[in-house]
């Protein structure tokens, strides 16, 4: 068995994400914090301890992610697209594990992460929550089930500041769905609908959006049918439920050979 502790360091650490990763990993047995970085900002310079009110660690907040690469055994990356595929090839340069829970990739950015893990270990989902990746198992065999007899709706509600729309997980959810009726889901979703969008076509996953308050992720699949119709639901209430996720996926991820991973990979699913 493996005493060494296990070091993780969190790029974008100053963010709401970030400091909840920082209070996970000091809080995790076996774990050390290993430092943390921002792009630029008042909080360069901080220690990260002072980030979330605890008493200083002895690191401080700095602009440099390679150095934090080579200072650690995995990296936990909640930020942006572009810096996250940065961090990716600096995880297959050092063949270091990286966490990736960046929401609002597209196809071309998880085919560069797809390149960058056959040099490192990368485990990659829309949404870290571990109830919410058994969502995503129940939503594949739900609709693997159930058939086109039954129109398929992703609702997802998050806080007003959320950039992207829909939000990743309800596209996971909708990828569940359409692994589940063995299409493809650019094929038959409906990000939208507003005016006269005439009558829903057969087999389509329709998506709809609200944002507002402090929501931290809302999503429900609903399976509607003549005469009946199925709900599936999860609410998070806090980010912390995120963080836990994204740091047993780092420690399950601990000697793992290179490979890009899911959350379902991490928890058996």
């Amino acid at each position: 068995m493996n005493t060494t502790p296990y070091r993780i360091g969190i790029v974008g650490c100053a963010g709401r994400m970030g400091r909840m990763l920082i209070q996970e990993v000091l809080a995790t047995p076996g774990c050390a914090l290993a430092g943390g970085t921002e792009p630029t900002g008042p909080a360069v310079g901080t220690d990260l301890g002072f980030l979330v009110g605890a008493t200083g660690v002895g690191l401080t907040v700095t602009t440099d992610a390679a150095a934090l690469f080579q200072a650690t055994d995995a990296v936990i990356d909640f930020t942006v697209p572009a810096a996250t595929l940065y961090h990716a090839s600096l995880a297959a340069k050092t063949g270091k594990v990286l966490i990736a829970g960046t929401t609002g990739l597209d196809a071309s950015a998880v085919d560069s992460l797809r390149k960058a893990a056959a040099s490192a270990p990368i485990v990659y989902a829309p949404n870290f929550s571990v109830g919410m990746n058994i969502l995503f198992a129940l939503t594949e065999q739900v609709a693997a089930t159930l058939g086109p007899d039954y129109d398929i709706d992703i609702l997802e509600m998050h806080h007003r500041h959320k950039v992207d729309a829909p939000s990743g997980t309800a596209l996971g959810l909708g990828e569940a769905a359409a692994r589940g009726r063995k299409v493809k889901l650019a094929d038959v979703w409906r990000k939208s609908r507003d005016g006269q969008v005439g009558a829903r076509p057969r087999g389509e996953i329709g998506f709809a959006t609200l944002r507002g308050g402090d929501v931290a992720g809302d999503h429900t699949v609903m399976f509607a049918a003549d005469g009946e119709r199925i709900e599936l639901t999860h609410r998070a209430t806090s980010r912390v439920n995120f963080a836990k996720g994204a740091v047993r996926a780092a420690l399950w991820a601990r000697g793992r050979g290179p490979g890009l991973y899911s959350m379902g990979d991490v928890l058996g699913l």
